[in-house]
């Protein structure tokens, strides 16, 4: 009776050890799922903030952005899995959507790994930095948040949010004016407005959440990681 008890209990550690492994790399990775550990060689204690702490600043800085703002913003966007997919087709440790690849001429196919989706990553909001032309003046807090904002909610909106507060004769630099205006985007009388490009807008509280909360995460980092 005892022989057979542990060849059950063998048989069953067997086929519970293939069906794990088996799982592990054939579910397909919608948001909620996790599909094997990248970096898993790296042990905590081994980084300051994720595994990917020496790609993701090695290639911030070459693109002249602070890696911890980006480790925040990966944290937020994939909790640092590799292989994530949203349901809307977005790829990888920031999230990058195909038409962001195509826009920087990369192979869609290709965005879900970690160095191709942080160089994209990065590259995109150099190129929104470059469309915003914002003062030199603007404040570090408010930079970062409209930054983070295009990111989430896209720079069309963020520019039309802009233009509406430039002819009321508000700060289109100032964070607060633009969340402002991304919420009066949600009515007629502004989404309709000639300077709006890219019509209504309904996700101001989602992008606001999005702002504040990768900024709490950055503010985290910057105490556990110099520059």
């Amino acid at each position: 009776m005892f022989r057979k008890s542990v060849l059950i209990f063998s048989c069953l550690m067997v086929l519970t050890s293939f069906c794990g492994f088996h799982t592990r790399w054939t579910v397909p990775a919608l948001a909620s799922d996790t599909i094997g550990p990248d970096y898993s060689l790296l042990m905590e204690g081994d980084y300051i903030i994720s595994p990917y702490d020496e790609l993701i600043r090695h290639i911030s800085e070459e693109e002249g952005h602070d890696w911890r703002l980006i480790s925040a913003m990966a944290y937020h966007e994939s909790r640092f899995r590799s292989h994530l997919v949203s349901p809307r087709g977005a790829r990888g440790l920031m999230q990058v959507m195909p038409s962001v690849a195509r826009q920087f001429g990369v192979p869609v196919e290709l965005i879900a790994d970690p160095q191709i989706n942080v160089r994209l990553a990065n590259q995109l909001l150099s190129s929104i930095v470059d469309a915003l032309q914002m003062s030199e003046n603007t404040p570090a807090r408010d930079r970062m948040s409209i930054m983070l904002a295009c990111y989430n909610s896209g720079l069309g909106h963020v520019r039309d949010a802009r233009r509406l507060a430039r002819r009321d004769g508000r700060n289109p630099d100032s964070w607060d004016t633009v969340l402002d205006y991304l919420s009066l985007k949600a009515l007629p009388e502004y989404y309709e407005s000639e300077l709006v490009r890219c019509g209504r807008f309904t996700g101001c509280g989602m992008t606001q959440a999005y702002v504040d909360d990768v900024l709490e995460y950055y503010h985290e980092y910057c105490k556990r990681a110099g520059r």
